[in-house]
């Protein structure tokens, strides 16, 4: 047989379900031609199909999944190396075991994910005998095997989840191993096939969903030429637009909506699996909570007889559910969202105290407001819910849609409460810090104007809603001060205390900060960070109890590096993440040390710079390797003495890791970055600051520094960070006698410089 190496199915014309079972027909119809031309006999021989291949569903690039069941074939071994070789000759990846009935069987007794596999099986070609033999042992093992399989299910559901993420919050979603993806849903079919009934009502409300995942993973296959399942940020508008989309944006939306409802319906069927076998080991009953509710079934429930239309109803389950981490009924949740009443305008005192009493539970509430939102009440409490609602942030500094990251902020600004006067005002600012995404406009501006509407809605007095405007207005100062300016700058505290205006105030911002870091990603929050909030929030309490003195403030360059800068010569000095460098005043000092950093691949986080009268200078980097790994100090305590020596061809290797880089880069925003020069020569007393926002390249920072070099200006101090894709540093520079730059001729030439440094690739 003639076999080119090429997927068995191409078909453009075909897409979603149309393509997947068209595609594993094609292979049926190759394999049982391959079968006839090698297979002389097929008594007591069948070719099986199993897994995706066995239920139909082919994707481009799908492995072909395949069980060769005999019985007592001597010619076995030969007849199997005469139907995978034209397989492996074709370029096709191909899954396959040759075995007995009873060998078969064992193997999935003892392998989870074979057991699953055979639950697909169906025949292709060869004695039908032998297929009904398998199928008939298969069910009597499935009877007797029945709870272990599904505990077994249960298990690799959880680890799944946890290695893969969600497909509904994640900004790069799996969209066959994440929480609600097609693995969800298949892991419901296989229990059903196991145990008719576990999931045939949640199965029949997922056939739109289980079609969109479908087909956007075809369409990546396609686009990628390549078999996968996250799909990248890179690909969602190409992605989008083969599926039927207008944009990225739109597909990620409507997928997070679909994965949402994957996941609650799975979790549904698991928990109703779990709660039902608890029950059979202990006496049914129901345990009554409060004068309307009760845990039946292990679910809170509305007692019978009760009237849902008391519209504070909904507020008390949802705290009391987040209070004692239990689920709310179905039942109930159903009850609610049908006859509940609306909530009066503006909200009586009660209501407001069970929403923040909500979120001060913690991380109990995402689940929570997860079930409400499921029902349409999460909306009904706030209308603009639904302009957040499965939003996505797309850029990978964001973990989450808005609607998640909100609810994660709010949780975990519970255990800060302790930290606040007025705990109610924290839970609530932070759920609401971020409700302008969901509509054009900078989200600050907008959410401002919302807030206000919505916290005279809740029955706030004027003074409280003014505080959540605030929060929301003031809700990037901390960590934009904190990570780009110099903490040790009079200047810097007095803006601060300026714009939050109380301690009381600071305090309830600074938990907010925390909260919201934390909850936007692994990038956002660290102990860096964190140390650097902590100084910034100490020193604006302190001058705004006028305690603050400058002189106790830590500075650069510390006694001990003047010290070695009094010695008169050249000190490199690294431990821990730091590179303190001490050298005679040369141009552009501070760029090469920053060249070296990056040829290196290290990120910086922190940076300073001194030069004093006597012709030394000292400059700081703090940095950190990309992986968390241990810098290799020695190799760049090296290149640092090569390049002061001029024995380093800075720009030359930097251009040789940008081509490199070049190769791995991928996209990180669907929005572009931004190329932004800002000069403020107002908040430092002794310094002009310059901002530069820029696409994060290498050696972006070795330029823009070089750039200053050309006009002889001192940097005292650097803060340096990246931002998925958009480095976001901020400089603290004098001219050569120390001073501010306030020529604005001077200054429109350096930002013509600067410019171009941030188009510069090396």
């Amino acid at each position: 047989m003639s076999v080119t190496k090429q997927p068995i199915l191409l078909a453009p014309e075909l897409a979603g379900r149309d393509y997947t079972t068209a595609h594993a027909a094609a292979a049926d119809k190759w394999f049982a031609e391959l079968f006839a031309s090698v297979v002389d006999d097929d008594k007591n021989l069948a070719l099986l199909a199993v897994g995706g291949y066995g239920r139909g569903a082919m994707w481009p690039y799908s492995d072909l999944d395949v069980i060769l069941v005999h019985h007592k074939r001597k010619d076995i071994a030969e007849v199997a190396e005469r139907l995978w070789y034209p397989v492996w000759d074709r370029g096709i990846k191909l899954g396959h075991t040759v075995a007995t009935v009873d060998e078969a069987l064992r193997l999935a007794e003892e392998e989870l994910e074979t057991a699953t596999a055979y639950l697909d099986a169906r025949p292709v070609a060869g004695d039908q005998d032998i297929f009904r033999r398998f199928v008939e042992r298969s069910d009597r093992l499935w009877q007797k095997k029945g709870d272990d399989l599904l505990r077994r299910l249960a298990t690799s559901i959880d680890q799944r989840h946890q290695s893969a993420g969600d497909v509904s919050f994640t900004i790069e979603p799996d969209l066959k191993n994440g929480r609600g993806g097609l693995r969800d849903i298949q892991g419901l079919r296989w229990a059903e096939r196991v145990s008719p009934g576990f999931a045939t009502d949640l199965l029949a409300e997922l056939d739109d969903e289980a079609d969109l995942l479908l087909s956007t993973r075809l369409e990546l296959h396609r686009y990628a030429g390549r078999a996968g399942d996250v799909l990248a940020l890179d690909d969602q508008d190409d992605v989008a637009r083969a599926v039927g989309y207008q944009s990225g944006e739109e597909l990620m939306s409507t997928l997070a909506t679909a994965g949402r409802a994957v996941a609650w319906n799975s979790d549904e069927a698991w928990s109703r699996w779990e709660t039902a076998g608890n029950q059979s080991r202990r006496s049914p009953g129901s345990v009554q909570l409060t004068d309307v509710f009760e845990v039946r079934a292990e679910r809170i429930e509305l007692i019978e007889g009760t009237d849902p239309q008391d519209p504070l109803l909904v507020l008390r389950v949802a705290e009391l559910a987040a209070q004692r981490d239990m689920t709310i009924g179905r039942q109930t949740l159903a009850a609610l969202a049908e006859h509940g009443g609306e909530l009066p305008e503006p909200w009586p005192d009660e209501a407001r105290q069970l929403f923040a009493g909500l979120f001060l539970c913690g991380a109990p509430a995402i689940d929570v407001v997860e079930d409400l939102d499921r029902f349409g009440l999460m909306e009904r409490l706030l209308p603009e819910w639904a302009e957040v609602s499965c939003k996505p942030q797309r850029n990978v500094m964001h973990t989450y849609t808005v609607d998640r990251h909100l609810c994660e902020a709010a949780a975990n600004a519970a255990p800060l409460a302790d930290r606040v006067v007025r705990p109610d005002l924290l839970a609530i600012g932070t759920l609401l810090h971020d409700i302008g995404k969901g509509r054009a406009g900078d989200h600050t501006e907008v959410g401002m104007d919302m807030i206000r509407v919505i916290g005279e809605r809740m029955g706030f007095p004027n003074s409280d809603v003014a505080v959540l405007v605030d929060l929301c207005r003031l809700h990037l100062l901390l960590p934009d001060v904190a990570t780009r300016r110099d903490l040790a700058d009079e200047g810097t505290v007095k803006a601060v205390a300026a714009s939050v205006d109380s301690v009381e105030f600071l305090h309830l911002l600074a938990a907010l900060t925390e909260a919201d870091s934390m909850a936007t990603g692994p990038s956002a929050w660290g102990s860096w960070k964190a140390g650097l909030l902590n100084q910034l929030v100490q020193g604006t309490a302190a001058f705004l109890s006028g305690e603050w003195s400058a002189a106790e403030t830590p500075d650069f360059p510390p006694v001990e590096t003047l010290e070695r800068m009094s010695a008169g010569h050249r000190d490199i000095v690294a431990t821990g993440s730091t590179l303190s460098v001490v050298a005679p005043d040369e141009p552009n000092l501070f760029s090469r040390i920053a060249g070296v950093v990056a040829v290196n691949g290290l990120d910086v986080l922190d940076a300073a710079a001194y030069s004093d009268d006597d012709g030394m200078a000292a400059a700081e980097f703090v940095v950190q390797t990309s992986t968390g790994a241990p810098v290799e100090w020695d190799k760049v305590t090296a290149m640092v003495s090569q390049a002061f020596d001029g024995r380093l061809a800075i720009r030359a290797r930097l251009a040789q890791r940008a081509r490199a880089y070049a190769r791995y880069q991928r996209r990180l925003s669907a929005a572009p970055p931004r190329r932004l020069f800002n000069v403020d020569n107002d908040i430092s007393d002794r310094a002009t600051v310059i901002d530069v926002h820029a696409p994060d390249t290498v050696g972006l920072l070795y330029r823009v520094t070089q750039a200053f070099g050309e006009f002889g200006l001192d940097i005292r101090s650097a803060k340096v960070q990246t931002l998925g894709p958009e480095a976001v540093d901020s400089f603290y520079i004098c001219d050569r006698h120390g001073n501010k730059i306030t020529d604005e001729d001077v200054l429109s030439e350096i930002e013509l410089a600067v410019r171009e440094a941030m188009e510069d690739l090396i």
